[in-house]
């Protein structure tokens, strides 16, 4: 069984478990890079229950690393014909290399022996939970840099708002940093550490709500305007709020992903045998909050496009104000796009051309000349035509626990085969 290795799939990442040597040449023939799983950390769970404790010198002595699933590895899972579990929602199966040493073949029958290293249930059990946080902890380092991409002044934002709630965010961010810090130092989460961050998730979630809240009043403020002139000011200031209000609302993501990789690792040190349990109810919670998060930049998307059509529409009447309206929606798409391809979140939706008003002149003009008063109906339908260009953004959430970047995805949990 030294050649063989376990692979484990939650759909946003892919473990690949086994001895070093065929963990290694795994990795190597398919070209992929990794990190580190961790499973030395899983001695708690090896020590739950005397029935696995003989086999846990063994496991101790496997290699374990995480492939983020992208565009490039996510094909593993189907080319590997893992089978997946109802219940715990894991793709699994145990692969060796085929004859020659060129390539791995497909999933193999699991060992009868129950204390067998791959099908070990306190290693399926625990791996996954190390998994989730490698997978947050992937989108934490996502959220840094679009943060730093973006240039925002994250601080500033904060305490220019009156709400208190607004304020507190700056200070639990400083706690919740400061105990990752002594986590990836420490190698644990110790009491003293959880006692300093277990009640933040009360401030983070009402700064999140508040963040919402600002993004849902432009777009209603878009929806009641009608005078181009006054949906060209509106536009823009939508323009400017709209990315400092995602980049708070990246700020809590992040910080609620940071609290969910330390509860793991209190759960993992407290109550083991509750890890999974753990794990599947955080997936479920984090997905709640994405979709949340994507209804509301979906309606204000919504509206800009409504407006960009409105403009478009108009644009000889208004040459000024309707190429800026337009010029602002494409801003804050863009701003969208790349919040929602950080967060995990696939956006769909296309470019709305703004018509300039010679062109647009030029075209009624030619047109009148051709055909008289005719011209005047092809006008209004070109106008019409525009304008039901300008379609919706709207978002669609991944099914896994890490939602991560899915515009690098090729496939997720749902192309694992349903096992028997």
């Amino acid at each position: 069984m030294d050649d063989e290795v376990q692979l484990l799939s939650d759909g946003d990442g892919l473990a690949v478990i086994g001895s070093p040597t065929a963990v290694e040449l795994f990795l190597t023939l398919e070209g992929l890079a990794s990190k580190d799983l961790g499973l030395p950390r899983l001695g708690a769970v090896f020590r739950a229950g005397a029935e696995i404790a003989q086999a846990a010198p063994e496991i101790a002595s496997l290699a374990g690393r995480w492939v983020e699933l992208t565009k490039e590895s996510a094909h593993l899972v189907e080319k590997h014909g893992l089978r997946k579990n109802g219940k715990s929602g894991l793709g699994t199966g145990v692969v060796k290399p085929r004859k020659g040493g060129s390539r791995f073949g497909g999933v193999l029958d699991f060992a009868k022996d129950p204390v067998s290293q791959l099908s070990n249930p306190a290693l399926l059990s625990g791996a996954p939970g190390l998994m989730a946080q490698l997978a947050m902890q992937q989108t934490m380092d996502e959220i840094t840099d679009y943060l730093a991409t973006i240039d925002a002044k994250l601080d500033d934002v904060l305490r220019a708002q009156e709400d208190a709630v607004l304020a507190d965010m700056i200070g639990v961010g400083f706690d919740i940093d400061e105990a990752m810090t002594l986590r990836e130092h420490g190698g644990r989460v110790n009491e003293v550490t959880w006692s300093k961050v277990q009640g933040a998730s009360a401030t983070i979630a009402r700064t999140q709500a508040y963040a919402l809240r600002q993004l849902d009043a432009l777009a209603e403020k878009l929806e009641r305007t009608t005078r181009i002139a006054d949906l060209a000011e509106t536009a823009k200031a939508a323009q400017s709020k709209t990315q400092d209000w995602l980049a708070v609302l990246a700020r809590c993501f992040q910080l609620q992903d940071a609290i969910a990789v330390l509860e793991l690792d209190r759960v993992l040190d407290v109550a083991p045998e509750g890890l999974e349990g753990h794990r599947l109810g955080l997936r479920a919670v984090r997905q709640k909050r994405l979709e949340t998060i994507a209804q509301t930049t979906g309606r204000l998307l919504a509206r800009m496009d409504a407006a960009a059509g409105t403009a478009n529409a108009k644009v000889l009447l208004n040459p000024i104000q309707s190429p800026a309206v337009l010029r602002s929606r494409e801003q804050v798409s863009l701003a969208v796009a790349e919040f929602h391809d950080r967060l995990g979140i696939e956006s769909g939706g296309q470019s709305v051309e703004a018509r300039a008003w010679s062109s647009a002149a030029a075209e009624f003009r030619d047109k009148v000349l051709e055909s008289g008063a005719e011209g005047v109906d092809v006008s209004k339908r070109l106008g019409n035509e525009t304008f039901d260009r300008a379609r919706s953004v709207t978002g669609r959430i991944s099914g896994g626990i890490a939602g991560r970047t899915l515009r690098r995805r090729g496939g997720d949990a749902d192309r694992f085969e349903e096992a028997e």
